[in-house]
């Protein structure tokens, strides 16, 4: 376990967490389930490796009524039958927008389709905004080097 580098910069600049706080609440607005936003928030926290988004998004799945089960079997949503067709088109979405660079077309129409099968246009830009966001925070943990269920 390392040692922080520094607060997290949202902290050190405060303006900025307020503004990605605005941001939030209008995702929160758009009618996205919030179970569907945390196990997104879960699954990017998990690709990208942060411990303190991992720490969050779990307790918040939980508060969100997402079981345990599928809260620890997320990584490997493929395989198990514990989510739903809409959910799957999320965290698909959520991966490729993740992993920009790990395909020459990043976002193949096949996977915006199939999200935009469950989600309207409101949605839809409240899940890629989600996925931003919860990739900024794993890259501000990161690269600071917060850890897990240390408070802000």
């Amino acid at each position: 376990m390392s040692t922080p580098r520094m607060k997290n910069p949202a902290q050190v600049l405060p303006d900025s967490m307020a503004a990605i706080g605005g941001l939030i609440k209008s995702i929160r607005k758009a009618g996205v389930e919030d179970a569907v936003l945390e196990l997104v928030h879960l699954r990017i926290s998990q690709i990208n490796g942060c411990g303190p988004c991992l720490d969050s998004s779990a307790r918040a799945a939980q508060k969100a009524g997402v079981s345990e089960e599928r809260i620890f079997s997320v990584g490997a949503w493929r395989e198990t039958p514990f989510y739903s067709d809409a959910e799957r088109a999320a965290l698909a979405l959520a991966e490729h927008v993740t992993r920009l660079a790990d395909r020459e077309d990043a976002v193949p129409d096949a996977v915006w389709n199939e999200a935009a099968t469950y989600y309207d246009e409101q949605q839809l830009a409240a899940l890629v905004l989600q996925i931003g966001v919860v990739n900024l925070f794993n890259r501000l943990n990161a690269s600071t080097r917060q850890q897990a269920g240390q408070a802000w």
